[in-house]
This record gives C-alpha cells, structure tokens and sequence, in this order.
C-alpha cells in the first residue's frame, strides 16, 4: 500500500502547533516523589514510540506463530534470542532483539471495525457518545512535565485516517502530523522575504491587541495569541533539526531501512532526543482479506528491519530504558484461512509487542490456543496494556481526569499486566 501523503495547510500548522503550545509547558507534579513513596526505585520512562501497524496485523504471521498447525495456513517460525520464544519467518531481524522485547499474545477487544478497534488501541476505552477519550500520547503529553521543548510534544508520521487525538484534554493535545520524513515539514518558513514578513507581523500584533481588548475576559484572549507565538517559535526552533533524517549516517538509514516507516521510526528516536513524549510511526497495509500470506511477508519486510534498528539505536544510544516502545493494530487476524486466502478481523486474542522502559523483555505472556477454538490463555485487556504503559511512565492508571461535562474519567480502567513490569 502506498503510504499517505499528508500536507498541512498554514491555517492547520498555526491551529496545532500553537494549540500543542500550551501542552509543551504543561507541568506534572511530584512524579519521582510518589514513585519513593512507593518504594519503588525504577525510573519512570519518558517517552512512548507506538508502531502503528495499520489495518489489523495478523498475529499468526508475526508474533505468534503456529507452525506446523493447520492455522498457521503453511506459516513458519524462527528462533529468537530469547529462549523458547519463536516470531514468525521474516523477522530475523527483530529475533536477535528479542532479549528487550516482551510479547503479549494473549489481548483480548470488543471491536471488529477498524475505526472503532482503533480507537480502543489508542485509548484503551471503547467509544462513547458521552466523550471523546484521550490517546495515551495526549494523557503522556498532559500530565508530565513539558521540559523545554518548542516542538510538540505528540507526533504522528505517516498518520492513518484515525490518528492520535487530544478528546477531551483538547485539541492542543492532538498528534501533529507529518509525512515521510525524506520531505521537509511543510510550511516551517516565511514564504515571503524577512523584512516584509517583519510588516505581516507588526500588522498581526494590531490585530491581535483589537482581538484581546474584545475578549478581555475569556479565554481567547490569551490563548489566540499563545497559538501564534508558539507556532512561530517552532518555525525558528533548532529543534525542528530532529525531523531531518539525512543527518544520520547512510549506514545508519540503511539499518532502518529505505521506507517510509524506516525513515519515520529513525525519526522517532530523533524526536525523543529533543524532549518529544510520543511519537507515533503508522506502517499501512495490514488488512489483508485477501492473500494474506503474502502481503505479510511485504509488511514484514518493512517492519522488520526498521523495529530492529530502532531497539538497538536506542539502547546504543541509553535510551531504550526511558522509552516504552509499542508494536500494535486495532486487532488480529482470525485463525481461520478464507476462500481467497485471507484471514479476517479477529478481536478475540491477537498479539502487542512491547519493549524498553522497565519492560522485561525476553518473555512471550499468555498465548493463543494452536487449534484457533479455545479462548486465549491468561487473557489481556486492551484497558491492561493501557495501564502497564501509564505505569511504566510514572502514571497511577487510576488517577481520574474531568471531561468537559463533568464525567469522571480514569485514565484507564485496566491492571498492570502481571510479569511484564521489572
């Protein structure tokens, strides 16, 4: 599948990097001293990497392979770094990174659609007319502490049709979206000489002082003006260098492979350098209704070596263990092979893949029966990875936020995944 060109107009950059302003200060309070009161002495992670895998990866032809079993349709298995646990032929690469990674194979969803199975995925919480639930890169972004970054602080490249959003935290919390990072970010520079977008400027500061003398009282006031002077100083940032992938080695791009995704999951180790707290990198292309085996084995080849390369480079560069990286769809692949050799949605027990910041990696939890009628064992909930990363981050799950029409709201409703957390 090709993968989205995305453009930003003018109008839309202003709108949210001036919105994602007002999140990049936005403080969180006493993390470490509630983690001491705890006792507990792991640092929190500080950032999330979410792999998007677009359209419902097929958790037989990735991380839980059934050779030899009639589900498995023909699927092979390879060995991994981690004793016993085995991925699915194709990713060679990531088996030599397993000793950091620990596989879920056991989650469990109501959705079967891909809209609204994305939206459990990236908010742990079924859709509700009542709100719109938070991604859990926009509760990272609003509870902790914003540092000095100037770019925002929530980022989706190669964003699918339902990317990250804000819901009730607002919309400066919203994802700012991007494209394949081989481009420059659109619409970062003045499209004009300097001296006269010096005059536009003066020109905006009349306009701006009416509009404020206007609403003195409301919140507009401020935070119209907050939006462009935070555009603006992200248009000048120095940070906005860490969406340049050409910076890094050819040997080093090469590693991430030359994809899209490659370049956005290099990217994304770049964004978090500089401050950014999620980043999401969409790989399109997984619903696979139709030849699946082959079409997997194309995913595959994209994500294999760019999820690689990524543990590594971040773990090379110390930051693997303050970065939670997750590997997920809106839901799996029934075990059942169809008329036109595809497998369907199957919500009942598909697979997450996670690594880094205080995961333990190196283990396969639960796992999905080899004969595809049984329910899973030891069943995850999609509200329990949810609470495993906020944990992970230094955030109690159970820590309740107010939505606009006063409903009470945790930030999820599941359980720390038993065994994953070190």
């Amino acid at each position: 599948m090709e993968p989205l060109n995305f453009r930003l107009g003018r109008r839309d950059f202003l709108r949210v990097a001036g919105f994602a302003g007002l999140s990049w200060l936005t403080p969180a309070s006493h993390l470490l001293a509630r983690a001491a009161e705890a006792g507990d002495k792991r640092t929190p992670a500080r950032s999330i990497i979410m792999l998007w895998m677009a359209g419902g990866p097929s958790q037989l032809e990735t991380f839980d392979p059934h050779p030899g079993k009639d589900i498995a349709g023909g699927t092979r298995a390879v060995d991994t770094a981690a004793k016993g646990v085995r991925l699915a032929d194709g990713l060679g690469l990531l088996a030599e990174e397993m000793g950091s990674v620990a596989l879920v194979r056991s989650v469990v969803g109501k959705e079967g659609d891909h809209e609204r199975g994305t939206y459990l995925m990236k908010t742990g919480y079924r859709p509700d007319p009542t709100a719109v639930h938070p991604s859990i890169g926009a509760i990272c972004c609003h509870e902790l502490p914003g540092g000095d970054t100037e770019i925002p602080r929530h980022v989706s490249i190669l964003p699918s049709p339902w990317p990250a959003r804000g819901g009730f935290l607002g919309d400066e919390h919203d994802a700012f979206k991007t494209g394949d990072p081989i481009q420059k970010v659109h619409d970062m520079a003045a499209r004009v000489p300097d001296a006269r977008d010096a005059r536009r400027l003066q020109d905006l500061e009349a306009v701006e002082e009416e509009f404020a003398k206007r609403r003195r009282n409301r919140f507009e006031a401020a935070g119209h003006r907050t939006t462009m002077t935070n555009a603006r100083k992200m248009m000048s940032s120095e940070q906005l260098k860490a969406f340049d992938v050409a910076r890094e080695s050819a040997k080093l791009r090469a590693a991430y492979g030359d994809t899209p995704f490659g370049r956005g999951c290099l990217a994304a180790r770049r964004l978090i350098e500089v401050g950014v707290r999620c980043v999401e990198v969409t790989l399109s292309g997984w619903d696979t209704h139709a030849d699946n085996h082959k079409y997997c084995k194309e995913q595959a080849a994209v994500l294999d070596p760019a999820f690689a390369a990524l543990l590594r480079d971040l773990r090379e560069r110390k930051l693997l263990d303050s970065t939670v990286v997750i590997c997920a769809g809106e839901f799996g692949r029934t075990p059942k092979i169809n008329p036109v050799g595809g497998r369907d949605h199957w919500p009942n027990g598909f697979s997450v893949a996670l690594a880094g910041g205080g995961v333990r990696g190196g283990r396969a939890l639960g796992g999905t029966d080899p004969e595809g009628v049984k329910p899973p064992e030891s069943p995850v909930t999609v509200a329990d990875v949810h609470a495993s990363v906020l944990t992970a981050v230094g955030l109690d799950p159970k820590k309740a936020l107010t939505s606009p029409i006063g409903r009470t709201v945790q930030l999820s409703e599941g359980a720390v995944i038993p065994g994953l957390l070190g």
